[in-house]
C-alpha cells in the first residue's frame, strides 16, 4: 500500500481477530513507532506489547484497579473483557524526561505519533486496529500498576489483530471547514 493512499483510507476498526502480527512483520510495527518525530532523541516512550498471558496481566491491572477505585460493578465486569476484543493491545506510556529545550506536551505528542505510526504500520500490512484511551488511562491506580511519576502518562492502549471483515472507510472531512490559510 502506497503511503499517501494509507492515510487517506486510515480508518480504525474494532473488530479484530488473530492472528496478530508477530515477528518480523511486528519488529516492523515497533521500528516504525520508533521513528516518531522525536526533539534531542530523548525516547520517553516505555511500548508495552500484551499477547498471552499478557493479556491476562494486563486484565488484572485494570480489574484490581476499577475495583480499587469503586467503579460500578459494569465497569469492573468491562475490564474484565475488554482487553480481549482484540489478540494484541500494545500500551503506550510517555516517560517524561526533563530537558530545557523539550516540553512535557513535546514528549507526549512523541509517543502519540509513535502510537499513530505503529497503527499505520500495522494497517500497511494487512492488519487493523484500534487506539483507545478511555478512564483507565488516567486511573491512579492503573497509573501506580504501570509505576507512572506525576509526569508520566498513558498515551493509548493500541489493540491490534486481523479485521474481521472489510473495515468501513471513514467519510472525509471538509478542509474548508477546519483549516485556515495565513497568507
Amino acid at each position: 500500500m502506497q503511503a499517501l493512499d494509507l492515510l487517506l483510507t486510515r480508518s480504525s476498526f474494532s473488530k479484530l481477530i488473530a492472528p496478530a502480527p508477530s515477528g518480523e512483520q511486528l519488529d516492523k510495527i515497533l521500528q516504525a513507532g520508533l521513528r516518531a518525530p522525536d526533539h534531542a532523541h530523548l525516547s520517553p516512550y516505555e511500548i508495552i506489547v500484551c499477547e498471552g498471558e499478557g493479556l491476562t496481566k494486563l486484565t488484572s491491572i485494570l480489574v484490581e484497579s476499577a475495583i480499587q477505585s469503586n467503579y460500578p460493578e459494569a465497569k469492573i465486569e468491562k475490564a474484565k473483557t475488554m482487553v480481549y476484543r482484540a489478540p494484541m493491545v500494545i500500551v503506550t506510556i510517555m516517560r517524561f524526561k526533563e530537558h530545557e529545550k523539550v516540553p512535557r506536551v513535546e514528549q507526549v505528542a512523541t509517543v502519540g505519533c509513535a502510537t499513530q505510526n505503529m497503527q499505520m504500520a500495522a494497517q500497511a500490512m494487512g492488519f487493523n486496529g484500534i487506539w483507545r484511551t478511555g478512564s483507565f488511562a488516567t486511573d491512579s491506580n492503573v497509573r501506580k500498576s504501570f509505576g507512572l511519576d506525576e509526569q508520566d502518562e498513558i498515551i493509548g492502549f493500541l489493540y491490534l489483530g486481523t479485521p474481521e471483515s472489510e473495515p468501513p472507510i471513514k467519510r472525509d472531512r471538509d478542509p474548508q471547514k477546519l483549516v485556515t490559510y495565513w497568507r
